[in-house]
């Protein structure tokens, strides 16, 4: 049975906690009690996350299998204690992960001098200045370096829950426990923590709602007038409010909707460079790998090899 323990401290943020459910699940699908799991910070007892929720701890002991550090809304300093634990866990423990914010107590505990590490988006920049030994990427759900792991914001902490789970047994179980927790099956650790909707922000209903329309029909043209249609304006009209809410062309944000759809299918890896052009709207090879270029700087060619080298690495 491989021990599963959480560190964190008052501030914690309970959605990090959401991981307790992947493992929990996985000891159900399996029928044995695969994991164990704990709560734990530096002195033991009741600890309070950012909305007033209460949860009993116990003090740092024994190293875990793998060591989980949740993060926090604002990263603080850690004690020498909890500094020294966290780095000897680096070597005692088979794995730690840092969720969110709490890649900066991996960072400070000297796991990430050298590494390549993710956190949440909005504090990637201070992760970087504060750290210069790390190598941050802004943009990855998680990242798997040796036995140090990182993940993204809050929601991630599933993903990352998923991939340790995949890399103990199989995807199949790893699926499973997606489906019994209703999410999407763990997002792959190369995906973007951007979401093209959010991005644009749109403020009024119409734009919101042409743009819904452009991602549910992507293998369509959508010019402007199919566009302006859909969001029940002129394409005068539409042009205009639309460049005035998002700060884009309809066509730059059209773009950019399709490269989000048709990275997400050379990730599922199931699909030929042609359907992928094909179903994303781009039409052909050629115009997609144009595209690509442009905003990732690399062709979806060289950007299937790195998922799959990434895939590799976990699986291995």
């Amino acid at each position: 049975m491989r021990h599963v323990g959480f560190i964190m401290e008052d501030g914690f943020q309970v959605m990090g906690l959401a991981a307790l459910s992947a493992f929990e699940f996985a000891n159900l699908q399996l029928g044995r009690k695969a994991y164990s799991m704990s709560v734990m910070s530096e002195k033991g007892g009741g600890i309070l996350s950012t909305l007033g929720v209460r949860v009993e701890t116990s003090p740092l002991g024994d190293f875990p299998d793998t060591l989980m550090v949740l993060g926090e809304l604002a990263p603080r300093p850690l004690s020498s204690g909890l500094r020294n634990y966290i780095a000897a866990a680096g070597q005692h423990s088979r794995r730690v992960a840092g969720v969110c914010t709490g890649a900066f107590a991996l960072a400070e505990a000297g796991l990430l001098d050298g590494k390549s590490a993710t956190t949440h988006w909005a504090h990637a920049k201070t992760l970087q200045e504060r750290f210069p030994a790390v190598r941050v990427d802004d943009d990855r759900i998680f990242v798997k370096e040796g036995n140090v792991w990182t993940s993204a914001g809050m929601s991630s902490a599933l993903d990352l829950a998923l991939a340790l789970i995949e890399e103990d047994h199989d995807a199949n179980l790893a699926r499973s426990i997606a489906q019994r927790l209703v999410i999407y099956h763990r997002r792959p650790g190369g995906q973007s923590q951007f979401s093209a909707l959010l991005e644009l922000e749109p403020r009024s209903d119409r734009v919101k709602r042409a743009l819904v329309y452009a991602k549910e029909h992507l293998r369509n043209p959508l010019t402007v007038e199919e566009l302006a249609d859909a969001a029940s304006l002129s394409p005068r009209q539409f042009t205009r409010v639309f460049r005035e809410e998002t700060g884009q062309s309809p066509a730059k944000a059209i773009e950019r909707l399709r490269l989000e759809a048709a990275r997400a299918m050379l990730e599922d890896g199931r699909h030929s460079m042609d359907i992928v052009a094909r179903d994303t709207g781009f039409a052909d090879r050629d115009r997609m790998r144009r595209a690509f270029l442009r905003f990732f700087g690399q062709p979806p060619q060289a950007l299937r090899r790195s998922l799959r080298l990434m895939d590799a690495e976990i699986e291995g």
